[in-house]
C-alpha cells in the first residue's frame, strides 16, 4: 500500500457539523500554451472536534470514505485565522 495523499489547503466553509470545505491551490501547466496556471480543488474534510473555523490553514490527509464526499481528515491546524472586525464587535456587546 503506498502513503496516503497530504495537501495544506485554507478552510472555506466550517457551517456543517464536523465538516469542513477546504481549497487546495496548485500548479498545473496548460496543454496547449505551456504557461502555468493556478488551479483549485475543494475537498470536504472531517473535522471531529469543529476546531477548524474559515480562514484557517490546515493538513488534511487523505482516508478511507467517510460518507459520499467526504475522504480526508484534518490532520492539524497550521495557522489561526484572524478575527474579523464583525466578531470582535459582537464579542464586546
Amino acid at each position: 500500500m503506498g502513503k496516503r495523499k497530504e495537501f495544506l489547503g485554507t478552510v472555506i466553509s466550517d457551517r456543517m457539523q464536523k465538516t469542513i470545505i477546504v481549497r487546495i491551490a496548485y500548479l498545473k501547466k496548460h496543454p496547449k500554451y505551456g504557461r502555468i496556471i493556478k488551479k483549485y480543488a475543494k475537498f470536504k474534510t472531517h473535522d471531529e472536534k469543529n476546531s477548524a473555523h474559515t480562514g484557517d490553514t490546515v493538513r488534511i490527509q487523505e482516508t478511507r470514505p467517510l460518507s459520499k464526499d467526504k475522504h480526508f481528515r484534518l490532520m492539524k491546524i497550521i495557522k489561526k485565522a484572524q478575527a474579523s472586525h464583525t466578531e470582535l464587535k459582537e464579542e464586546v456587546k
